[in-house]
């Protein structure tokens, strides 16, 4: 009787995952509607520039750079709601709902390691995207200087390519 009780105890337990669920989600909203503001912002920028005579120095750069700022939050967001839905999958339920939608092939998981890879794989775009943002402000003083930027994206050219050459599987 006390091991069924410890037992009972011990299963409840991961209840407390409800929490990384809960308050994943939460900052997913957030980062929607910051990255949502932001792109709004650029749109009121844009807007001035076009019918006003606001026309600041390096407009364009900066539009450029803060939409791919906005893409990025929104990636990360998307980071949050699939180990929000994949953590409530794992320990608590399956999402019944999702079921007959036809939909829930990009938030199902069925194991620990396939929430890291999906999880893994928008991170690695995450990363990009911010790489790409903060190339658009360097300001480059030399041909050693050009030639790291070539490496380095051909070193990220490389990891997405290898990423999903296998559908992000390991061997």
């Amino acid at each position: 009787m006390l091991e069924k009780l410890f037992e009972r105890g011990l299963w409840s337990t991961r209840l407390m995952t409800l929490l990384a669920v809960v308050f994943s989600i939460l900052a997913a909203f957030a980062l929607f509607f910051l990255a949502s503001a932001d792109l709004y912002h650029v749109l009121v920028l844009t807007y001035q520039y076009f019918f006003t005579n606001f026309h600041p120095e390096n407009f364009h750069a900066d539009i450029v750079a803060d939409i791919i700022g906005a893409i990025d939050l929104y990636l990360i967001a998307v980071v949050l709601l699939i180990f929000g839905f994949g953590i409530y999958e794992l320990f608590i339920s399956e999402i019944d709902v999702a079921k007959g939608t036809g939909g829930d092939k990009i938030l199902y998981v069925s194991s620990l390691d396939e929430l890291k890879d999906k999880i893994a794989k928008v991170i690695v775009m995450v990363l990009i995207v911010s790489f790409f943002q903060r190339v658009l402000h360097a300001e480059y003083k030399g041909a050693l200087e050009m030639l790291y930027l070539s490496f380095s994206i051909l070193a990220l050219s490389l990891g997405l390519y290898f990423l999903h050459k296998n559908g992000g599987k390991h061997e």
